[in-house]
């Protein structure tokens, strides 16, 4: 954190060739929190780059707060952001089945390098609503507290607990309902 901290006096104060290095220490992070947001395996790094673009735009307006915290806030809110300016596009339903295509040999791809618990659970995850899974996902894979989860999704602690709490119970009902599904089979 301190190390980050300086960094970013550096860029403040001028000197953008220590900006490589700050990505290089978050472009991971930024990735997996954006795909554990849902971002499509074949968005990725059209989210992850434009999530440093404003990054180096407000660099100025940091101050001295966690800032894994506002670069998740900043990770999230490009997501968000993307998908509505994705959904607006006129060609939209032209390059949809060309996309599903895409997405689904990519998030194979993907899920085969997974274990099988692993791919279970993030699918599970993924099967969650938005208000559900982010907090899920920073709280159990990012380590978040429950301060600042509420910060990076704009709701207040007790908020924040609430929906973990139902997160956790509806993830164990999906996870309950596909292992009874595999029995069956």
């Amino acid at each position: 954190m301190k190390r980050t901290n300086q960094l970013i006096e550096k860029i403040q104060a001028g000197n953008n060739e220590v900006y490589r290095e700050l990505m290089q220490n978050y472009y991971a992070t930024v990735q997996r929190f954006a795909f554990q947001c849902g971002v499509q395996q074949s968005d990725l790094d059209d989210v992850t780059q434009e999530v440093f673009i404003k990054l180096y735009r407000f660099i100025e307006k940091y101050r001295d707060q966690q800032f894994t915290t506002w670069l998740y806030k900043i990770t999230l809110n490009t997501a968000r952001d993307f998908y509505r300016k994705k959904s607006k596009q006129q060609e939209k339903v032209a390059r949809l089945q060309m996309q599903v295509d895409e997405q689904q040999n990519s998030a194979i791809d993907f899920l085969l390098q997974l274990d099988e618990e692993d791919r279970e659970l993030h699918m599970a995850i993924l099967r969650l609503e938005e208000n559900y899974r982010y907090p899920i996902v920073l709280y159990y894979f990012h380590d978040m507290t429950m301060p600042e989860i509420a910060k990076v999704v704009g709701l207040n602690v007790s908020n924040v607990k609430v929906r973990l709490m139902r997160a956790r119970s509806k993830l164990k009902k999906i996870l309950q309902l596909e292992e009874e599904a595999m029995y069956e089979s």
